[in-house]
């Protein structure tokens, strides 16, 4: 008890001020306090005899490569292992959770020796048990704790591409408009096998995304593996990504907005786009086109204003997880900006989350046509939650429902019109190398 006590106040001076930055991203972001973490921390973690049986078994594997070790860690550990048991979408085997967790000690040459030192212990057990759980839960440390808040704002360095995990390597969800990688040709469903020819296998999303960082300016190059044939080797300069949100222009009658991102700027974004096209228009405006392809998701809160924008009433989606906090419904206020102009909607396969919740929205409600391919089906929704002094677990914690009660997860949205350019919509249905999405990644729920 006395390690723990040790930390309240570096606890306070860090955590604090990064929960009053938090507030504003409550959707994403664990509803405790900072205060409510410690106590939670600094209580006893009663847990059943058959799961300190495990416990134990983590132990004593953690002292097995930790030859001094830090019994501080090891509270650490089984603050996140209950916090994971308590808020995770769907109750998880702890012989399973614990088996992933041994095998983050594990060296990654069989028969070497290999000692961690506390920090790294702690992590790499982390790391292998959170990614055991679905291709989009995973333990984040302080640096990329702190990048997750440049991401959400809108800007951020790197490569402007959204990614996840299939067969051991890094999916491209969709590249983000206008940044390096679009540029240079990265596109949706693009696997990633090599980063600076250092073959992606055996590595976590997370190990990949910080060799995919760098300084602005610096070059790295990518392997992509595209549906299944093509080899493509490119080389990309990092930048940092201000990501617009919004962009707009007006085609004769017909207004087209596109939404590239859901973060803090799109709700304004995209109210001062309607207030221009119909400025420009006026009384002429007969539609306006809604471009989410390629929009990867973003901010909860900033979906639901969006579509609430563009409705009267009605549900506009809800999430359901295992615990009240993680169970909730949102609906829309009267308030049409439009006043019922006529929407198209268009998707892709690089459609996903808080785009998939707008199209399921206005579609449901008849408010809009929905046009494009099939969207990627990423209806989960993932809670930051900060641990004490740094890091944090990305969790998934429930999992969107449109308003007609089924689960965007896995299913994502159909369009009313399909439109498959060149390719036949039989071999569109058919191929699956050129149609993965969510469902098909590797312990998707």
């Amino acid at each position: 008890m006395k390690i723990k006590y040790l930390i309240v106040q570096r606890f306070f001076l860090i955590s604090g001020l990064i929960f009053l930055f938090l507030l504003s991203l409550s959707a994403c972001i664990s509803d405790n306090s900072p205060s409510e973490i410690l106590r939670d921390f600094l209580g006893k973690h009663k847990f059943s005899p058959e799961v300190e049986e495990e416990l134990s078994r983590f132990e004593n594997a953690y002292y097995n490569v930790v030859p001094n070790g830090d019994e501080s860690k090891l509270e650490y550990f089984r603050f996140a292992f209950k916090r994971l048991k308590s808020n995770y979408v769907k109750p998880i085997q702890d012989r399973k959770l614990i088996d992933h967790a041994i095998s983050g000690l594990t060296p990654a040459v069989p028969n070497q020796k290999h000692t961690f030192s506390p920090q790294e212990a702690l992590e790499s057990a982390l790391r292998k048990m959170l990614a055991s759980l679905d291709p989009h839960s995973a333990f984040m440390n302080a640096e990329e704790f702190r990048d997750s808040f440049s991401q959400t704002k809108g800007e951020f360095g790197g490569l402007g591409i959204q990614v996840t995990m299939e067969d051991g390597l890094v999916k491209v969800i969709a590249p983000i408009e206008d940044t390096p990688a679009s540029r240079a040709g990265v596109k949706a469903g693009d696997l990633i096998s090599h980063i600076n020819n250092l073959p992606v296998k055996g590595m976590t999303l997370a190990e990949a995304v910080r060799l995919m960082r760098g300084l602005p300016g610096s070059s790295i190059h990518l392997r992509l593996r595209r549906d299944n044939v093509l080899s493509l080797d490119i080389s990309i300069v990092r930048a940092i990504i201000k990501v617009k949100a919004i962009r707009w222009k007006t085609e004769g009658d017909v207004g087209y907005i596109r939404i590239i991102r859901f973060s803090e700027r799109t709700r304004p974004g995209l109210q001062n786009a309607i207030s221009q096209i119909k400025s420009a228009l006026g009384e002429r405006l007969k539609g306006v086109v809604l471009d989410l392809r390629n929009n990867p998701g973003g901010l909860l809160d900033q979906s639901v204003q969006v579509t609430d924008d563009l409705l009267n009433d009605g549900e506009i989606v809800s999430i359901r997880g295992r615990t009240r906090s993680n169970q909730r419904s949102y609906f829309a206020e009267k308030g049409d900006l439009l006043q019922g102009t006529p929407i198209v909607v268009l998707i892709n396969r690089g459609s996903a989350s808080a785009s998939e919740i707008v199209a399921s929205a206005l579609q449901y409600h008849e408010r809009a046509v929905v046009m494009g391919t099939r969207s990627f089906g990423k209806g989960s929704v993932q809670t930051i939650m900060p641990l004490p002094i740094e890091g944090a677990l990305r969790l998934t914690t429930a999992l969107y429902y449109s308003p007609s009660g089924d689960t965007i997860q896995a299913f994502g949205v159909t369009p009313d019109i399909i439109l498959a350019g060149l390719v036949k919509k039989d071999k569109l249905d058919n191929d699956k190398s050129a149609e993965q999405r969510e469902a098909d990644l590797p312990g998707a729920i």
